[in-house]
């Protein structure tokens, strides 16, 4: 088998390629290569950040809205708790994983806790598709302060993907919802008073301090050029005594 060698040429076409498709950009495998492009002094994150900066539009605008015209985005079976097996216990896959810590936040916030920053959570898990072949993810969480209303992208603290996959996520998230549905079906769903003007939802990854990420963005220039391109939020989160603390990373400039 002949042997791929990742050139500045290489990927340069593979990010050309992705381009075509703006909405999977995210999940290519090469968005989550780390260090050096070989043979170079080149870095995966920055060739690709630089390349996304120098062809914004086409990656902004190529992210298609899917509207859930069949169904809310509120989903009132969510609860909080975790699955049990017929044993009574705890499904291990919950056990450190994105998906036990956004439950674990929003169980947190269900009588009367807020978080520093982003408020309440208010949903987890917050389902994307309109139809099954729909090729959408699901928003991590969802949170709202009062004045902002957040889709948080969360990474768990061993979590190895770069924070260009992580910023790249919750971007496309943020265009693929239908903002103003949103707002309404959570307003019906949870008895909130949001106002219905997509200039309340923001797109945030909220980190753990001292991961992968959180590593990326102090490390690399032109990540940190394309999340203010984007206008992406990004919040540092540490454990502290069993609570999350919330701080502000990077801050979207208004």
């Amino acid at each position: 088998m002949d042997t791929v060698i990742h050139t500045e040429a290489w990927i340069k076409k593979k990010c050309e390629d992705a381009l075509k498709n703006p909405s999977e950009f995210y999940n290519e495998h090469f968005v989550n290569n780390k260090g050096n492009i070989k043979h170079t002094s080149v870095l995966y994150t920055e060739f690709i950040a630089q390349f996304l900066i120098d062809n914004i539009a086409d990656y902004k605008n190529g992210i298609k809205q899917i509207t859930r015209e069949k169904s809310s985005y509120y989903t009132c079976s969510h609860d909080g708790e975790y699955k049990v097996n017929p044993a009574g216990e705890e499904n291990k896959k919950y056990d450190h994983k994105e998906e036990k810590i956004a439950m674990d936040m929003y169980k947190a916030c269900q009588h009367g806790g807020e978080f520093d920053v982003i408020g309440k959570i208010i949903d987890y898990q917050t389902p994307l598709k309109n139809i099954r072949d729909d090729k959408a993810g699901k928003i991590d969480l969802l949170a709202y302060n009062g004045k902002k209303l957040r889709i948080l992208e969360l990474k768990r603290p061993d979590n190895n993907d770069t924070m260009l996959h992580c910023i790249l996520e919750a971007y496309t998230y943020f265009q693929t919802v239908d903002k103003v549905k949103l707002i309404k079906d959570f307003n019906d769903g949870c008895h909130l008073d949001m106002p219905e003007n997509e200039g309340i939802v923001r797109a945030s990854a909220l980190v753990f301090e001292n991961s992968r990420q959180y590593s990326d963005y102090n490390e690399y220039s032109a990540l940190r050029e394309l999340i203010n391109t984007l206008g992406v939020e990004v919040l540092a989160m540490r454990e502290e005594n069993g609570e999350y603390k919330i701080s502000i990373l990077h801050e979207v400039k208004e």
